[in-house]
């Protein structure tokens, strides 16, 4: 018999994980939450929360913020009349700051865990039979037995063959987080979310910064008019050196001296070198499923390494489940956690819930890009009639207060219902924006009904507002 047995044991103990793990125990059911990874803590404890928490979301959104003060210190007081000279970045005290920021986190999970009666099981757990209708997970040599199994593994950093990472001058995410300087030159490989957030972090900080992009389009899942807005302000406005359509054909590191990289490459028929000091490799991520044991119960993984389920996130096994970055769909921390509540739910009885059509996805770069629902170039492929309304942050009130008035509100609607499509923004604060739109869309909302909310003014939020009135053209400010 196993020493410890729980109605749920949750492997992994990111988003999806903790969040199953907290929402189970507040079911009443006895649960165990399995995690192994550090994350380099100082003192080799095991650090709660994930890439998100610990190498991801958190410490980059950070930084991200930290550069934008440096850079709002520099150059954007005079429109104030505030004079600032001298302005210096300490980059030892901004990770700092970032470190004790993910420290707090990651510890509060452990308190939530005490909280709820979660109980934290460390080590790498993977399946090793089943007995007597409950799952067997071996942790370091320990088995323990669950009825319900919740695999919440996340993913890694994608690499590229022949480019070793070090985390040092060739990074993926994890490094580039954690520079104790600021390079001269910075290269990355990858304009998706990660290349373009800490590209522009460094960037803002005074790096030359280029970022070299496989595919022919930018920001391809995004909406076009966003996606030409937003390279308009990335390139000629910030500076930042976007270069579509590479084929890499050689990376070197030099070790010697100062340390170095060189990259071979071609753009279109024209063969370039690209020089920097360091290098981020953001290319994607994959699933870790890798040291699970599914082949030893035979839990079905599609070829691409993702857990196959079903729309509850049920795999082709009993009682295990599966959610967040191992599973096919956005790789999201809230759509982990969303999964994630969903599970424990579906366990308890109840019925859970996971609209993927209605999960948000945010950049946070300066501006931020925010969105939900079908694109407009997604509409006309599918062939749906629609609306349009779009209105500039320039006509808002707040925004020209502010001193920053990029980008726009754009809404979609059905043509014949009203019913809201999508919601696209790139301006200041539209990962705060887009919930709105959310909230909307999962309430089958119409254009109309957000013409008829009162916004409070001045807000930028009213640029929902006339977006919604614009579908109909009729906006009030613009």
């Amino acid at each position: 018999m196993a020493n410890k047995q729980f109605d749920v044991v949750v492997i992994g103990a990111g988003p999806g994980g903790y969040i199953a793990a907290i929402r189970a125990a507040q079911l009443g059911l006895s649960t165990a939450c399995v995690e192994s990874e550090s994350y380099a803590d100082p003192k080799g404890e095991i650090r709660l929360g994930g890439t998100c928490l610990n190498v991801g979301c958190i410490p980059s959104k950070a930084l991200l913020r930290s550069s934008e003060l440096y850079q709002e210190a520099q150059h954007g007081f005079q429109m104030h009349g505030i004079s600032s000279e001298g302005v210096k970045i300490d980059v030892a005290t901004m990770v700092k700051r970032k470190d004790n920021i993910v420290t707090q986190l990651t510890s509060g999970i452990k308190s939530l865990f005490k909280k709820n009666k979660v109980t934290l099981l460390s080590g790498h757990g993977k399946f090793i039979g089943r007995e007597n209708e409950r799952w067997v997970v071996d942790v370091n040599g320990e088995q323990v037995e669950a009825t319900h199994v919740v695999v919440a593994t996340g993913s890694k950093a994608r690499h590229l063959p022949g480019i070793p990472v070090d985390n040092v001058i060739v990074c993926d995410n994890a490094g580039a987080l954690s520079f104790d300087s600021i390079p001269k030159r910075l290269g990355v490989i990858g304009a998706g979310v990660i290349g373009l957030e800490l590209g522009s972090v460094w960037k803002r900080l005074g790096s030359e910064v280029t970022i070299l992009e496989a595919l022919p389009d930018f920001l391809a899942a995004a909406d076009a008019a966003v996606a030409k807005d937003a390279w308009k302000t990335f390139t000629q406005k910030q500076g930042l050196n976007i270069q579509l359509g590479v084929k890499i054909n050689n990376v070197s590191v030099e070790l010697n001296g100062t340390p170095s990289v060189t990259i071979d490459y071609e753009l279109g028929e024209e063969s370039r070198t690209l020089e920097c000091d360091r290098l981020i490799v953001s290319v994607g991520r994959v699933p870790n499923t890798a040291g699970l044991g599914a082949e030893t119960i035979g839990l079905e993984i599609s070829e691409r390494g993702f857990i196959v389920v079903d729309h509850n996130c049920r795999s082709n096994l009993p009682n295990i489940w599966a959610v967040g970055d191992v599973v096919p769909g956005p790789m999201l921390a809230h759509k982990g956690m969303e999964e994630g509540v969903m599970v424990a739910e579906c366990i308890a009885g109840q019925k859970g819930h996971v609209n993927m059509d209605t999960v948000p996805w945010v950049i946070y770069t300066h501006p931020e890009i925010a969105w939900v629902g079908k694109t407009e170039q997604q509409l006309k492929n599918e062939g749906i009639e629609y609306r349009s309304g779009q209105i500039p942050f320039a006509a808002n009130g707040r925004a020209l207060g502010q001193g920053d008035t990029t980008g726009f509100v754009k809404m979609l609607a059905d043509s014949k219902t009203d019913r809201i499509l999508g919601v696209h923004i790139i301006g200041a604060n539209a990962s705060e924006l887009i919930a709105e739109a959310v909230a909307a869309m999962e309430f089958n909302a119409s254009a109309e009904d957000i013409a008829r909310i009162c916004h409070a003014h001045p807000t930028l939020s009213e640029a929902m507002h006339e977006a919604a009135l614009a579908v109909d053209k009729r906006p009030l400010h613009f």
